[in-house]
C-alpha cells in the first residue's frame, strides 16, 4: 500500500502519521520526491482503513499495491534511486557508470595495467574476480584473499573504485574494504547472503540468476532493501534458453526498460558474460546504452587469449578504448 501526501503536508504531521503507521505494526519507506512525498507501507496492510487515512487531510490519496515486490518498487519510490560509490561515482538519475576490467585478477602487474588502461578510457569503476565461481572444481578459482589485496594495490595507484563477486557468506569480512560487492547469478537466490549483505551499507551489485525472471530478480534485491540497505545495483547479464551454440547465454534488452518502469534502481548490463564472445560485446553494449542501461559491466584483459578465465569474451585495451568512445558518443545524441 502506498499513500500520497499532499504538498503542504507539514513535516510535524507527517511524522505523526508515520509513528501512527508504525504503531499498527506496518514498516514505513519514506520517498521524498520533488512534488510529493510517498509513503511505502510494508506489512500486512489488510486490516488498513484505505477510507480512513483517505478522510486526513495530509493525504492525496491511497493505493494498494499488487506485485510482491515493495521497497524496490517504483510506486513505492517514483525517483529514480542514485547508487553512490565512495562519493566519488554515481550510478542511476542520469548518472552512468563504467565497470570495467578482468575477469580474474591473475598477478599485479597484470591487475594494474589493466586499471590504468581502462580509466583512461573513461571507466570509473574496475572490477575484478578474486573468488572465481567455475562449473568445473579443476578452472582457476580465483586468488582469493591475495586478489583482493591486489585489487586494493591497483585502486591505490589508479583511484578507481573496485567491485569484486563475493560466493560465500563467511568471507563478508574480506569485503570489509571493497567498495561495490557483486552478487553473481549463482547466488542471486542465495537469501542467507542477501540478508547478510543488507546488513551493510556497501553498494551491491545483485546479477540476474541464469535462468531468473525479472520478478525473482527483483524480489532478491527486496531481500538486501528489507534487511535494511538501499544500495542496490541490478544487472542483467544474459538468461540461459535454448541457444546454446553460438552465445554463451541470450542478452535480454527488454530487461532494461521493463526494469526502469518497475523498480528505481539502476539497472546496467554485462554483455561479455552474456554473449561469452569478445567480438559480439560492443555491438550488445552499443543497444544496452541505447536501450536506457544506467551502465555497462565489461570484460577487458591486457592478453585474452591467455586469460585464466573467460578469456574469450573478454575486449583488449585498445578494443575497449574504442567501444567506450563509441559509447560515450552515443550516450551523448540519447540526451
Amino acid at each position: 500500500m502506498i499513500a500520497i501526501l499532499k504538498q503542504n503536508a507539514s513535516p510535524e504531521r507527517t511524522q505523526m502519521l508515520i509513528d501512527w503507521l508504525k504503531r499498527q505494526g506496518l514498516g514505513v519507506h519514506v520517498s521524498q520526491g520533488e512534488f510529493s512525498t510517498v509513503l511505502g507501507l510494508i506489512g500486512d496492510t489488510s486490516k488498513v482503513d484505505i477510507d480512513m487515512l483517505t478522510s486526513l487531510d495530509i493525504i492525496e490519496k491511497v493505493m494498494r499495491v499488487s506485485e510482491p515486490f515493495k521497497a524496490v518498487n517504483r510506486k513505492f519510490h517514483p525517483d529514480d534511486t542514485v547508487v553512490k560509490v565512495n562519493d566519488s561515482v554515481s550510478i542511476g538519475g542520469g548518472h552512468f557508470g563504467m565497470i570495467a576490467g578482468p575477469c580474474s585478477v591473475e598477478c599485479c602487474e597484470q591487475i594494474v595495467y589493466v586499471a590504468q588502461r581502462v580509466k583512461a578510457a573513461g571507466a570509473n569503476i574496475l572490477r575484478g574476480g578474486a573468488f572465481k565461481p567455475r562449473t568445473s572444481p579443476y578452472d582457476f578459482q580465483g586468488l582469493g584473499a591475495e586478489g583482493i589485496e591486489l585489487l586494493k594495490e591497483a585502486r591505490k595507484q589508479t583511484g578507481l573504485p573496485i567491485i569484486t563477486e563475493i560466493m560465500d557468506i563467511r568471507s563478508i569480512e574480506l569485503f570489509e574494504d571493497v567498495d561495490v560487492i557483486q552478487v553473481g547469478a549463482r547466488n542471486t537466490q542465495n537469501f542467507d547472503l542477501l540478508r547478510e549483505l543488507g546488513k551493510t551499507n556497501k553498494p551491491i551489485l545483485l546479477k540476474r540468476g541464469l535462468a531468473g525472471t525479472i520478478k525473482e530478480l527483483l524480489m532478491s534485491a527486496e531481500y538486501i532493501i528489507a534487511s535494511g540497505n538501499e544500495n542496490v545495483i541490478l544487472c542483467e547479464r544474459g538468461i540461459r534458453t535454448y541457444e546454446s551454440a553460438y552465445t554463451r547465454n541470450t542478452l535480454d534488452l527488454s530487461a532494461v526498460p521493463v526494469l526502469k518502469e518497475l523498480t528505481h534502481l539502476p539497472v546496467v548490463v554485462d554483455p561479455s558474460h552474456a554473449t561469452g564472445r569478445a567480438s559480439l560485446v560492443p555491438s550488445m553494449a552499443m543497444a544496452a546504452a541505447a536501450a536506457g542501461a544506467d551502465g555497462l559491466m565489461i570484460e577487458v584483459h591486457n592478453d585474452p587469449i591467455h586469460a585464466l578465465s573467460d578469456g574469450a569474451q573478454s575486449l583488449t585495451p585498445d578494443a575497449f578504448d574504442d567501444l567506450a568512445r563509441r559509447v560515450f558518443k552515443l550516450r551523448e545524441a540519447l540526451v
